[in-house]
């Protein structure tokens, strides 16, 4: 048997979504990358005195958070366009700021992404965007959990050019980052209204044909779905399900503007939905119907969008407004409670990516993807019901250690992987080639 490696452990241990999986003084041992034991932490600090111990005495440990819907590079965007509807801000403004991006500067946006997410309790994401080759080298030089697609559309891209090098692009990734332990490559069509019937197709039959997720923009807005019932006399949702598109393998950010004939859709076909509330409420597209979609059997789960649209990648935030504005818009304290929403940010953002055997909740077996808060703070004094104060009290700053697949990526707020000065100064001076 291997000796495990390290041991993590704190006053409180909750190793799901719910308040009564909540142990005290417990730890964890890791072996390699894997949680081999669970523990009181005083029998596993006689049982393995060799092994490396990140001991929090106020500490909170628990599954770190996965965000499924983000463009991590869009960082170096952060509000050079606030304000806007959807549509006037994606064409007149990121389109043509996209048009700027090169390898480098996606590469070190993305870390930048990566630092804040990490920082804020994330270890695994789902991203789309341009340059993806970047993205993922900079997910795996940072030692964080992704899942990342080049982003596919009918008109050229500043990426790869022409839409046939998209494909080879793809393929070309898929290679690469078959094998890697954190890299997983997704299929990323962007949209209905930028991808024509033939692109949705080819993708989907890619994603079939590799085995690999797919992941794409679905109804974020009412002139998303007029356009669509224009062109194609259907909603995006019907669009997608009349080509054959919809499947337990699709991880559609927004679902904003649903019929009750959508949701049925999305239910048969085992669909995954990315809520990102705080981008569609900023850009002023609505809210998903959560609660229906949830009571249909449909697995929610939790995205930030990127930088541009939120304008942070704060899961913490991000699950805070999603509890609380649910319980205003349906008039009823009871949706949305704390389980049901830190559930959506682990446990069902996992699902969404088919890795809930590798990720989402703190098991013996899983891979070791954890974050420990550290509770001794006015916000959080007292604690009455720890899953309750992670929802409606705690913050990013809160997180004071993560290790992600066993390895510890940060110590008391200090990146292990990731020289952050140097990167904010890097960003500092490339916002300048960005937005003159």
């Amino acid at each position: 048997m291997s000796y495990p490696t390290l041991l993590i452990s704190g006053k409180y241990l909750l190793p799901t979504s719910s308040q009564s999986s909540l142990l005290s003084d417990h730890g964890i041992a890791v072996t390699g990358d894997t949680i081999t034991e669970i523990a009181p932490y005083e029998e596993l600090h006689k049982r393995y005195p060799k092994a490396e111990r990140l001991h929090t005495p106020f500490g909170l440990i628990m599954p770190g958070l996965v965000n499924t819907h983000t463009h991590a590079a869009m960082s170096c965007f952060r509000g050079i366009a606030d304000d806007l509807p959807l549509m006037t801000w994606l064409q007149e403004h990121i389109f043509p700021a996209e048009t700027k991006l090169t390898p480098d500067i996606v590469y070190k946006a993305t870390l930048l992404s990566i630092a804040e997410m990490i920082k804020s309790g994330t270890t695994s994401f789902n991203d789309m965007y341009l340059f993806a080759k970047e993205v993922a080298a900079a997910a795996d030089s940072a030692g964080i959990r992704a899942w990342i697609g080049e982003v596919l559309y009918d008109f050229p891209s500043p990426s790869y050019g022409e839409l046939e090098n998209g494909f080879n692009y793809v393929h070309e990734m898929f290679t690469q980052y078959r094998n890697n332990p954190l890299i997983s490559i997704t299929v990323d069509p962007h949209s209905v209204y930028t991808c024509a019937p033939d692109l949705l197709c080819k993708t989907a039959q890619i994603a079939e044909d590799l085995d690999l997720n797919l992941h794409i923009h679905l109804s974020e807005n009412v002139p998303e779905v007029d356009t669509c019932r224009e062109r194609y006399h259907r909603t995006p949702v019907q669009h997608l399900e009349n080509l054959g598109v919809l499947s337990k393998r699709v991880i559609a950010a927004h679902c904003v503007v649903l019929d009750p004939h959508d949701i049925e859709l999305l239910a048969e076909q085992n669909v995954n939905v990315s809520h990102c509330l705080e981008s569609n409420m900023k850009l002023a597209s609505g809210s998903a119907p959560v609660v229906e979609l949830m009571q249909s059997g449909i697995n929610v789960s939790i995205g930030t969008d990127g930088s541009a649209s939120n304008n942070d990648v704060d899961m913490f935030g991000e699950i805070s407004t999603v509890a609380k504005v649910h319980k205003g818009i349906n008039l009823d304290p009871t949706v949305m409670n704390a389980e049901t929403t830190l559930g959506c940010a682990t446990i069902g953002g996992a699902n969404a990516l088919s890795a809930s055997d590798t990720t989402g909740s703190i098991e013996v077996g899983k891979k070791c993807d954890c974050i420990v808060l550290d509770m001794d703070q006015p916000h959080l004094t007292p604690c009455y019901n720890v899953v309750s104060h992670l929802v409606y009290a705690a913050r990013g700053s809160d997180v004071v250690h993560s290790v992600i697949n066993g390895r510890v990526v940060m110590k008391n707020r200090k990146l292990q992987t990731i020289d952050e000065e140097k990167l904010l100064a890097e960003m500092r001076s490339l916002a300048g080639k960005i937005c003159p």
